[in-house]
């Protein structure tokens, strides 16, 4: 027996181990730090993930490192940024929702109208449809065109621009934010911040993908995508040759929300929330065209909306003030507060 042969081949083995471990060790991983006072990882500085070592990967399909701030667990795990259409908070297709208690439904709505998708206290998400009605059908098909997020005294919007023919080398984002354009160069990690540090902007791919984050409030994962032939074919969608009906595929993220948060997707939020969608049917539709629709992109009129910016709490804390002092002096002030308040 080659005692001498055997040796040799124990230390390569030996010395290949130790400079794979070395290798291992040497990899540059981020941490995550989270900024939310009310939760039990406020402050944590935690490692990321080996399989995902990076918050930031110069490879758009890389998953990334993340940080759930409201998990129990204070940990660190590996996330696509891409919108996932079958998590809890996704909005897609036609347009297929997830809520909050995991439970799918449809909300079609109408073509060419608004609807608030989420209505609290401190934010708004409406969105318009986009959509066609074939010939002997008794609705739209309709689809997400874009979003409009109202939050403090600030909004922007996010909208999927036209096209005759899909090309994904083409960015087909246009975004706004307090109603002037806003432009964020092309390519995987570029960004743009408010001054105020309230609205971030992240592109997850280069073209057609962004994370919004408004810290503490939410976090929108948006994507572009078309309709294709081939869904066209399945669904009977009769799509034109001369529009692909590029639409938003979304996945929204939120923080603190009230028990009282209305929308089609928001209502699903609330703790007591008994979902109305059919179990065991293939296509469960609910409703609330007329309870969550809005006359634009970028308004709270809902009649169950329940926003209010921080312009507009600061005027009505002014006019309760005031018509307190008129009830201590027994005059009415005609703004809607009654002398029992």
């Amino acid at each position: 027996m080659d005692f001498s042969s055997n040796n040799k081949c124990l230390m390569f083995v030996l010395l290949f181990f130790l400079f794979v471990s070395s290798c291992v060790m040497c990899i540059n991983v981020d941490t995550q730090t989270c900024t939310n006072r009310k939760s039990r990882c406020f402050l944590k500085k935690l490692p990321c993930p080996a399989q995902c070592p990076s918050r930031s990967p110069a490879n758009p399909r890389e998953k990334v490192c993340y940080l759930d701030c409201d998990s129990p667990m204070c940990k660190t795990q590996c996330k696509s940024r891409k919108a996932n259409c079958n998590g809890r908070g996704s909005a897609c297709l036609d347009p297929r929702f997830v809520g909050a208690d995991g439970i799918v439904f449809y909300f079609h709505g109408r073509r060419n109208e608004h609807f608030s998708l989420v209505s609290d206290t401190n934010l708004q998400i409406n969105a318009r449809f986009i959509g066609l009605r074939p010939q002997g059908r008794p609705r739209d098909y309709t689809w997400i065109q874009a979003l409009g997020v109202l939050f403090d005294s600030h909004n922007f919007s996010i909208e999927a621009t036209p096209s005759s023919i899909w090309d994904d080398e083409v960015d087909h984002l246009k975004l706004s934010y307090d109603g002037k354009d806003l432009v964020i160069p092309e390519g995987h990690l570029s960004t743009w911040q408010s001054e105020e540090n309230q609205l971030r902007v992240e592109r997850t791919s280069n073209e057609n993908g962004v994370m919004v984050t408004i810290p503490e409030v939410a976090e929108i994962s948006v994507n572009v995508v078309p309709v294709t032939k081939e869904d066209s074919r399945i669904h009977n969608y009769q799509i034109p040759d001369d529009d692909c009906f590029a639409h938003l595929d979304v996945q929204f993220k939120f923080y603190g929300l009230s028990s009282k948060v209305e929308g089609v997707l928001g209502r699903t939020y609330q703790p007591d929330f008994q979902n109305p969608a059919k179990p065991g049917v293939a296509m469960p539709v609910v409703g609330g065209e007329d309870k969550y629709r809005t006359k634009s992109l970028v308004s709270a009129d809902c009649l169950a909306c329940i926003f209010s910016s921080a312009k507009d709490s600061g005027q009505e804390g002014m006019e309760i003030e005031y018509g307190m002092m008129d009830c201590t002096g027994g005059a009415s002030s005609g703004n809607g507060i009654v002398c029992r308040r």
